[in-house]
């Protein structure tokens, strides 16, 4: 392909604008901005030496970087009939220009720029401008133009090969997100992203920075987010993904402000979506969003979007019930002693929706015991067992037809204390049954007993060995002011009716 001749005019305002102070170039701009802006984008068109690309390019650049309202001189009604895009991106009508010829053939510089520039004259573009043509009413051309929905899907599309692939090591990411935070207001942006698997380059990115680069990056990055919380799509991707959790993490370790005032508005704006806001709760955003509130902000915007998310996490929380909240943390797979497992109230009101699908959550909570690694979960979900089978009628007969108890016993012997003691707990409920259940409250023992107390004595013959007791206290027996140990019989279970004279332990 052979390089085309610029006209004189353009050489003699070339040279009129060239090697000029800055102060002088804005006066030229001025006076005559669209008649630079048509030489600027001839020579990008008609011109393929790469120093010239280059210097033109770094032209384009200065002078928005001056003044970026400056973009709007290349929708300027004079140049209707030219097509200022078709130097960046292809038009699939026009054989005689190759593709993406700066965009995508280029060298990194000229790529870059290509792209910054591009960004900034779409996101200026008139308010009527409906994609048709790129300037105006210029649709009686010799050649077709190129449309809006051209610009964006081509820059999408080489967006999103910059986060997979990046041409420039250190900045490719960095130009492509910058980018992003610029157009992803644009519908068909947003659009053209989700479709082309965008959201989930975004999400490796969203991670506490130190460095003031990596700052600006997560920044951008957060906005990027915030503007796709808008896209019912994206919010689809973001719910089942861990974008959640990252954005708490990096409120939680971020202390500059714009960086927390981005992540506080995309909160707050994916709250009510779905399970989102329960989410939020079982993630302990409340909590990180009173600390927040501590701190000593000076924008005015981030104190009043961290007092709405706070108030919309209270109405969250309200809307739930205890039930929705705790399937919630069971399908999770994480447990913690939140209020609701310790709460007889709860349990009560709530025994009957164990039987829901099935004892669908039962089941989970089972499955827990042979999947889960922490301790804590563990602890919780053996203690919950032995409150399902100390409140459902039923319990005992479920529990063991689930196959629950093989898997409790194995945690008996667990090297944490305190799943043990809650694995024992549900043993012993498991065959007391709901009767005598009551009299097995391990937290209620005297601490100033527990000093005395060895490790607990497991019998197993088929089952635990129900403590004997006995109106004849002995002696011998005393383990404190008013506690007894109980005979142990083997093999025989028999527990006394008279429960105000039982004295009832089950450390050997």
């Amino acid at each position: 392909m052979s390089t085309k001749l610029i006209s004189g005019t353009s050489l003699q305002l070339l040279r009129r604008y060239d090697h000029r102070s800055e102060s002088h170039r804005a006066q030229l701009l001025d006076d005559d901005g669209p008649a630079y802006v048509r030489v600027f984008v001839c020579v990008l068109r008609d011109i393929f030496k790469e120093d010239t690309v280059e210097y033109v390019l770094a032209l384009i650049d200065e002078m928005l970087a001056a003044n970026p309202k400056r973009a709007r001189l290349f929708h300027d009604g004079t140049l209707a009939d030219e097509d200022t895009y078709e130097p960046f991106l292809k038009n699939k009508n026009n054989k005689y220009y190759p593709s993406f010829r700066l965009l995508w053939k280029g060298n990194w510089f000229i790529q870059e720029k290509s792209c910054k520039i591009l960004a900034v004259i779409v996101s200026v573009r008139p308010k009527n401008q409906n994609g048709i043509v790129s300037n105006g009413e210029a649709s009686y051309g010799k050649k077709p133009f190129t449309t809006i929905d051209d610009v964006l899907i081509g820059l999408v599309k080489w967006l999103c090969e910059q986060l997979k692939k990046p041409s420039h090591p250190i900045r490719g990411v960095p130009t492509a997100i910058n980018c992003l935070a610029t157009l992803l207001k644009e519908p068909v942006v947003r659009s053209s992203f989700v479709q082309a698997d965008g959201v989930k380059l975004l999400v490796p990115l969203i991670s506490p920075a130190s460095t003031q680069q990596s700052i600006q990056l997560l920044y951008e990055t957060c906005l990027c987010i915030w503007l796709l919380s808008y896209y019912e799509p994206a919010i689809e991707f973001l719910a089942t993904s861990r974008t959640l959790p990252r954005l708490i993490d990096v409120v939680k370790s971020s202390t500059k402000e714009k960086v927390v005032r981005v992540v506080v508005l995309t909160l707050k704006n994916l709250m009510s979506k779905g399970t989102l806001g329960a989410q939020m709760v079982d993630l302990q955003l409340p909590q990180v969003v009173q600390s927040l509130k501590a701190q000593a902000w000076s924008d005015e915007d981030l104190l009043e979007a961290l007092n709405s998310l706070e108030e919309g996490l209270k109405d969250n929380i309200k809307k739930l019930s205890s039930f929705d909240k705790y399937k919630q943390e069971v399908l999770l797979g994480h447990l913690d002693w939140s209020p609701m497992h310790k709460d007889p109230i709860f349990w009560r009101e709530n025994i009957t929706n164990f039987e829901e699908n099935d004892f669908q959550i039962l089941r989970v909570l089972i499955t827990i015991l042979d999947t889960s690694s922490d301790p804590r979960t563990l602890a919780v979900a053996c203690f919950d067992l032995s409150q399902f089978i100390q409140h459902h009628p039923a319990g005992r007969i479920i529990v063991t037809d689930l196959k629950a108890k093989e898997r409790v016993m194995k945690l008996m012997n667990h090297e944490n204390a305190e799943v043990t003691k809650n694995a024992l707990l549900c043993i012993q409920r498991l065959f007391l049954g709901a009767k005598y259940a009551s009299f097995l409250q391990i937290d209620k023992l005297v601490s100033g007993v527990s000093c005395y107390l060895s490790q607990p004595t497991v019998y197993e013959v088929g089952m635990i060995m129900i403590l004997e007791a006995t109106m004849n206290l002995n002696e011998e027996c005393r383990i404190g002011e008013s506690m007894y140990k109980a005979k142990t019989i083997l093999n025989h279970i028999e527990l006394a009716d008279r429960s105000q004279n039982m004295a009832l332990t089950f450390f050997g």
